[in-house]
């Protein structure tokens, strides 16, 4: 079972409150929910949408074919009917002039007139969805409880069951699983990962589509022990948590591709002072100002290659919300581990959307303690030349022994230097690092035919798209198809890359982008060539559908 419920609406008239309380009345009834958000870049008016999809599997997707709309305004329905089912329904006020029979009309403002608060519409739109959807009303006054202050929480209950009593079954739905499950975007399950990583300073300008990582941490900051700074522009944010880092603090900065621009110049210091930062880039449409509010994947380039000079680093795309959490505990690791930065890349997508997840397994989280550091004779050497280019790290105020850094070349003590030999034996010394990272990283997953002839290649927010693609396309008569999804783009893993690359008789790129930047990194890197792209870049997340249906056409 598996249906997909449109909720549109002007900016400011509830659409975010109404899918808010359908998402937790939806998870409380068992269901597995994945939510995205389009949203325009206004307070007031134009036309917003969430895509609520659920069903009694996990459901990692959104797709834009629908079984139900709930229009708030009357634009909504005129919008979005073309992408409704033959048997689905557009459900309405009383009031709205909507010329189609799948039209089913509610006296939404009479109701909420009656029950004495005009702002209960949406929630009567709930209740009166779920009934058309055949679930239950068992679970309308908890799920309520989350969503509402407590002072309200009587006249929405009414106001939902009111909606409830309304309308007539419309559709059959089975029991779900998921009740137990946490509900959360992926910005919260980002920085829930951070703090299980020993977060202890962020700071960060507020930059959509990344401010909502701010706006959490801020909200749960003494709970959870973190100091949250809104600096005053993105050059500070980061460096104070360079700053912080440098003091012995585990510290984040966070921001979308305009705000990383301003970065690039500290990103280069925590690179050359070798010490440890990571960095969250929730990537939106660009250059400039671009589409604030939509989604795309086009700073892979821009994060791999940003500041002046060499330096290691890594680079992590995060693939699913659940993905979020265990990735940027993975993230600090890696930054405590080999003293570099390291890039989060996440997208409006995955940051705004929302998924049933399972509770997070704590016995998994694995925090990276570096060894202890002991000075027995002579100097301590901060940059000491070694084996694996990574040197012993001492925290200032915790030690007897003076600690420096620099943002000129150095020697092994942290003095300044312009010695041609100095030179490349620190350029080699922090070079050195990526033999040993690159043993560290993720293969990307595979699914699909093991043996396919028709290999798909992605990163990140793509992951749950293309998984149905591929379990669609193999269902048809067209070939077979597999894909090799990355989470770690930068060291690039290659193994298996190379493996599935030799057998597939075609190699097809998909991509939020104009220009395929993950299949340049791989021509680059390993000589391997993709025949077909098939690329996104309108701000809108490709779907499974149109995967599929450009593939038939273009491949």
């Amino acid at each position: 079972m598996n249906y997909n419920i449109l909720i549109g609406g002007a900016a400011g008239q509830g659409v975010d409150t109404t899918a808010s309380i359908l998402e937790k009345l939806l998870k409380k009834s068992g269901y597995s929910v994945f939510t995205v958000k389009d949203l325009m870049s206004r307070v007031r008016g134009g036309h917003n949408f969430s895509l609520i999809r659920f069903g009694t599997e996990e459901v990692l997707s959104h797709t834009y074919e629908v079984d139900g709309i709930i229009a708030l305004n009357e634009d909504t329905a005129e919008l979005h009917k073309d992408k409704l089912k033959e048997n689905g329904f557009i459900l309405s006020d009383s009031d709205f002039n909507i010329d189609d029979d799948r039209a089913i009309k509610v006296p939404m403002k009479k109701i909420a007139k009656e029950l004495g608060n005009t702002n209960v519409t949406g929630t009567i739109a709930v209740g009166a969805a779920i009934k058309l959807f055949g679930i239950e009303n068992t679970n309308i006054e908890e799920a309520l409880k989350s969503s509402v202050k407590e002072r309200f929480l009587e006249v929405n209950i009414k106001a939902a069951m009111r909606g409830y009593d309304s309308v007539e079954s419309k559709f059959s739905s089975q029991p779900g699983t998921f009740s137990d499950y946490l509900i959360l975007n992926g910005n919260t399950s980002l920085a829930l990962g951070a703090i299980a990583a020993g977060l202890k300073f962020y700071s960060a300008y507020p930059m959509s589509p990344s401010t909502s990582i701010l706006e959490y941490l801020a909200s749960i900051s003494q709970k959870a022990d973190v100091l949250v700074e809104q600096a005053e522009d993105e050059i500070a944010a980061i460096n104070m948590a360079i700053g912080a880092s440098f003091a012995g603090a585990r510290a984040m900065t966070g921001t979308s591709g305009g705000g990383f621009c301003l970065k690039v110049e500290a990103l280069g210091l925590s690179g050359m002072a070798e010490i440890p930062l990571v960095v969250v880039d929730v990537q939106r449409p660009g250059p400039t100002t671009g589409l604030p509010t939509r989604t795309e994947q086009s700073d892979l380039k821009f994060v791999i290659s940003a500041s002046q000079g060499e330096f290691p680093r890594m680079v992590i795309a995060i693939r699913t919300i659940e993905d979020a959490f265990y990735q940027t505990i993975r993230a600090f690791n890696m930054a405590e581990k080999y003293q570099i930065p390291v890039i989060i890349l996440s997208d409006q997508y995955l940051g705004d959307g929302i998924a049933s997840v399972k509770s997070f397994d704590l016995d998994k989280v694995k925090v990276y303690k570096p060894a202890e550091v002991n000075i027995k004779d002579g100097e301590y050497l901060r940059y000491k030349i070694t084996e694996d280019g990574v040197s012993p790290r001492l925290i200032p105020g915790k030690t007897k022994n003076f600690v420096t850094a620099d943002s000129d070349e150095h020697d092994e003590m942290g003095k300044i230097t312009e010695s041609a030999e100095v030179r490349n034996e620190m350029m080699d010394k922090r070079m050195r690092k990526l033999s040993n990272l690159k043993l560290d990283l993720e293969e990307p997953e595979f699914f699909g035919d093991e043996n396919c002839d028709n290999l798909l290649l992605s990163w990140g927010s793509t992951y749950g798209v293309i998984k149905e693609a591929v379990k669609l396309l193999n269902g048809r008569n067209v070939g077979s198809f597999g894909a090799l999804l990355f989470g770690d783009v930068y060291p690039l893993p290659q193994k298996k890359l190379n493996e599935k690359a030799k057998v597939a008789k075609k190699i097809i790129d998909i991509e939020q982008n104009a220009t395929g930047q993950l299949a340049d990194l791989i021509r680059e890197q390993t000589g391997i060539n993709c025949d077909y792209k098939i690329l996104k870049y309108d701000g809108r997340q490709i779907s499974a559908n149109e995967i599929v249906d450009r593939i038939i056409k273009e491949v």
